[in-house]
């Protein structure tokens, strides 16, 4: 068996394809392996038996390295005349059309990210330039997003995350359901949502399946989701609604710590759960509620709320509710008092969490990953590269290309 027969086994190659050269060469950057592939003559005739080849392109792709040496494979690919008259390019099997790679170099590029390898130390270490790598990433992210399933949806979480510190914000839909990215969209307005709702619908979702959708109270996703899912119940997202609370809490501290100086530097032991702080910060926290009456006062309703997330009957939910806002108006407490205003004016999105419990939790949990691939890019300067790494961590997307495994 010579070299060619044993690169044309390792290839894969079947017929008509053979390997008909093979040269170690020296490149640029150390020795280079150059297969050089063919076909039989015979193969590509008509029904006469005469050859319907019309000519060659010649094509090079790169592939992957034969032991620490580049490896490429060059072919004249033939252009074949059809019946019809017209010229069509024979499609190879080791290559997709218009890539300058192998399908086994890009299943292995797409190993190396599913290995939460960042996408421009991947170039570096195929020897790439990154963006050819985010090309072939796109096309397979692509390919996998436009046969994703998304019929069906019955419930949606929407929320925004950003590409890079305070730029270029993205927003999320996600099938509560099945707690994965069904679509995003660049922005954090209304037209969000349109886009989501004109996507869905393309999927076999149509407007009127929603039933449930669960935001933050960002007045762009409140319309929005009101034209686009007229017929579902808007659920306000439980950690959205205590941010808020929490942020009052905030605003007393500071009013105090113009008073006070000893409160300063303190923010968090008022916000943060007891199991989460330190001994000597409950002792401090405890000292300053016991000398400072209206500290003490917004300390109570802050504790006293988070009652509301554990009743489970709706009515008993919506008494306690307006019982807490009665309490929060005489306590006469500015931050509580706007903040009781909040609730009374998002009412029916609020105590709508006691008849479906739905949280934004599992879109937390899937923005920790977005988070965590966002830190190892350093961000994302590409909008749509962003948006495909999301779908790639988060959108439970099925892939064909070949399987890479080590």
């Amino acid at each position: 068996m010579n070299n060619e027969q044993i690169f044309q086994l390792g290839l894969g190659l079947v017929d008509p394809w053979v390997v008909v050269k093979s040269e170690l060469v020296m490149g640029e950057d150390g020795k280079e392996l150059h297969l050089h592939l063919g076909y039989r003559k015979d193969y590509f005739v008509d029904g006469s038996g005469k050859s319907n080849v019309h000519d060659r392109v010649k094509r090079t792709w790169r592939h992957l390295n034969f032991f620490e040496h580049k490896c490429y494979l060059h072919c004249g690919v033939p252009r074949i005349l059809g019946e019809d008259g017209k010229v069509r390019q024979v499609a190879v099997p080791w290559a997709r059309e218009g890539s300058g790679f192998t399908l086994l170099f890009e299943a292995f590029t797409m190993f190396l990210i599913e290995q939460e390898m960042p996408v421009n130390k991947v170039g570096k270490t195929v020897s790439v330039w990154p963006k050819r790598i985010w090309t072939v990433f796109n096309y397979w992210i692509g390919r996998a997003y436009a046969k994703a399933d998304h019929a069906g949806i019955e419930v949606l979480g929407i929320d925004e995350t950003s590409s890079k510190r305070g730029h270029d914000y993205v927003t999320l839909a996600v099938d509560m359901k099945t707690s994965r990215v069904v679509h995003a969209t660049q922005g954090k307005g209304a037209e969000t949502i349109t886009a989501i709702a004109g996507h869905l619908q393309a999927k076999g979702t149509p407007p009127e399946a929603i039933k449930q959708v669960c935001i933050d109270l960002s007045p762009a996703f409140i319309s929005g989701v009101g034209k686009e899912f007229p017929q579902a119940n808007i659920v306000f997202d439980r950690f959205h609604v205590k941010a808020l609370l929490n942020k009052a809490m905030d605003d007393v501290r500071k009013q105090e710590v113009k008073k006070h100086a000893i409160l300063k530097g303190q923010k968090y032991i008022f916000l943060k759960s007891e199991k989460n702080l330190l001994d000597y910060q409950v002792a401090l926290r405890d000292l300053s509620l016991e000398t400072l009456p209206r500290l003490g006062e917004a300390y109570r309703l802050k504790v006293l709320f988070d009652d509301f997330w554990t009743i489970r009957n709706p009515e008993k939910a919506q008494s306690f509710l307006a019982f807490w806002c009665d309490l929060a108006t005489e306590a006469a407490i500015g931050p509580f008092v706007e903040f009781a205003k909040t609730v009374a004016r998002h009412w029916a999105g609020i105590t709508n969490y006691t008849k479906y419990h739905l949280s934004n939790g599992i879109l937390e949990g899937i923005n920790s990953k977005v988070q965590l691939a966002k830190a190892r890019a350093r961000g994302y300067r590409n909008i749509q590269n962003f948006i495909n790494m999301i779908y790639f961590l988060t959108g439970k997307l099925k892939f064909d290309y070949p399987r890479y495994s080590t």
